[in-house]
């Protein structure tokens, strides 16, 4: 067994969670008028169309392709229907912009694609399953929207001693992943065997935070004939969810700066993941939906709901009854790292852990003033981070200072920005800090690239001319060897006139 350790730091908010954990979850939601499904639902290149306006598909079709580049995924039809535009829509991001993606209009026949027969996935090579993993298009779905295929073969690269399953929801609000864990508890522990059986790993462990007693019950019952999986129970507290985070509460190890779990023989997956891939390798089913919280003080009847990809969120929230009121604050996600919504007409994604619609008693909205240099953002980072430094120096645009201070270790959790008295928006800096930097890399990258092609095109023209020049050379000299010498074609001429 392991000793568990408390996180550095971390806060203990208030959870908000009864209301919409004790309503089963909802699996029959009505099909919206149209399904909008942006190409890049998950981190890397956008997934590439396979389809066109026009087209008729069925429920698990493959409609985009992974896209160029070692991380992508691929993306399905939800249920059947027709491609009715390939076009800009609204992302679900406070920004507004618009991305591309498919819209499918069901047909309300739920037709399924033809699939091969289920076989039994263990007598399979891990290679076979984790490239079906890939082809059904699972991403990370606790938020990071990671590609999970990638993850397994990384795994097969280390020798990954434990499988650590991260069942801890510590966001306020959310209970998604709690309602799985009761209601598919073996289907979840069998997920984890096959997951396990991929990474060839010597145990599994599922951490849950000690706020989830029915959860716990669930699963310790599920994995009793189990001797490989361990249900281990943490304290609640934010952010024990963040994979390093859970690691270090755990086992008592941490993940070093620059570094990755599969350093320490450990890989992380969502519970929601490993029930993805459980569906996928049992019965051939691509990721077309997902579980989501529906909560907060403006939603008239919270609950989890089960949602087809690509759902409006107006018709998720229709579906709870509506909203009582105009909500103060509209997210996607948790309150602490979920992202304002521009609108309810954005679609339900495959990173969509929660909708929130928050009322003006549980937004802060309150005005920042200067920082007081309290300290408290510093006692309270689970990453053993200055906050004050970072902020001070993100301000000025002085990154590689605000990197020095620890900008690039910073897992965005909010917690400062919580705890802050003077309700400064440090984490909102940080995003703005981190995206700034990566644009940075990104144009050096472009610009190394680009001095690398002008380089080799000097290059290549040098050696062009040079080549020019040495063919010009030879041509030459061939031609003064085939014309005789002067004194030849006297001595030729004297003859023949002889």
């Amino acid at each position: 067994m392991f000793s568990l350790s408390r996180i550095r730091g971390g806060i203990h908010p208030e959870e908000h969670k009864l209301d919409s954990v004790s309503s089963p979850i909802m699996t029959d939601l009505p099909l919206p008028n149209s399904l909008m499904l942006p190409l890049g639902q998950h981190a890397g290149a956008e997934a590439i169309p396979l389809v066109k306006v026009g087209d008729k598909v069925a429920k698990g079709q493959l409609i985009a392709a992974k896209g160029p580049g070692s991380v992508s995924a691929n993306l399905h039809a939800p249920t059947s229907g027709v491609v009715t535009e390939i076009e800009l829509i609204q992302a679900p991001h406070p920004s507004g912009l618009c991305v591309t993606g498919i819209i499918i209009e069901p047909d309300g026949d739920h037709r399924w694609l033809e699939t091969p027969e289920e076989t039994d996935p263990f007598q399979q090579s891990p290679d076979d399953l984790a490239a079906k993993v890939e082809r059904a298009g699972i991403v990370g779905m606790g938020g990071a929207i990671f590609p999970a295929a990638i993850k397994l073969r990384q795994g097969r690269r280390f020798e990954i001693k434990t499988l650590l399953i991260n069942g801890s929801e510590c966001e306020p609000y959310l209970t998604a992943d709690d309602r799985l864990m009761r209601e598919r508890a073996a289907d979840i522990i069998d997920g984890a065997r096959l997951v396990r059986y991929i990474l060839e790993s010597y145990r599994v462990v599922i951490a849950i935070e000690n706020n989830k007693p029915e959860a716990i019950a669930a699963l310790t019952k599920a994995a009793a004939e189990y001797g490989s999986i361990e249900i281990v129970t943490v304290p609640t507290q934010y952010p024990t969810g963040s994979a390093k985070q859970l690691i270090q509460a755990v086992t008592g190890e941490e993940v070093p700066a620059g570094g990755r779990s599969n350093d320490l023989g450990i890989l992380v997956h969502n519970v929601a993941t490993i029930y993805a891939i459980q569906q996928a390798l049992r019965y051939n089913r691509p990721l077309l939906s997902r579980i989501t919280t529906v909560a907060g003080g403006c939603v008239a009847q919270p609950r989890n709901v089960e949602v087809l990809l690509g759902t409006p969120v107006s018709h998720v929230l229709d579906a709870c009854g509506g909203l009582t009121k105009q909500p103060d604050r509209l997210l996607l996600g948790g309150p602490m790292m979920g992202q304002v919504l521009p609108s309810t007409q954005v679609p339900v994604t495959k990173g969509t852990t929660g909708i929130l619609a928050l009322n003006r008693k549980e937004v802060n909205d309150q005005m920042p003033s200067p920082c007081i240099r309290c300290g408290r953002c510093v006692d309270t980072c689970p990453m053993g981070l200055v906050p004050l430094e970072m902020v001070k120096h993100t301000k000025a645009d002085d990154f590689d200072r605000a990197q020095y201070f620890g900008l690039n270790d910073c897992i965005l959790c909010g917690s400062c920005s919580y705890v802050c008295p003077s309700h400064i928006p440090l984490v909102q800096y940080f995003e703005y800090g981190k995206g700034t930097m990566r644009l940075r890399k990104s144009n050096e990258s472009k610009l190394k690239f680009t001095m690398e092609l002008t380089a080799n095109r000097s290059d290549r023209l040098a050696a062009e001319a040079e080549a020019k020049k040495a063919a010009k050379k030879n041509k030459k000299s061939r031609r003064v060897k085939k014309e005789p010498a002067p004194e030849t074609l006297a001595t030729n001429s004297d003859a023949e006139e002889g």
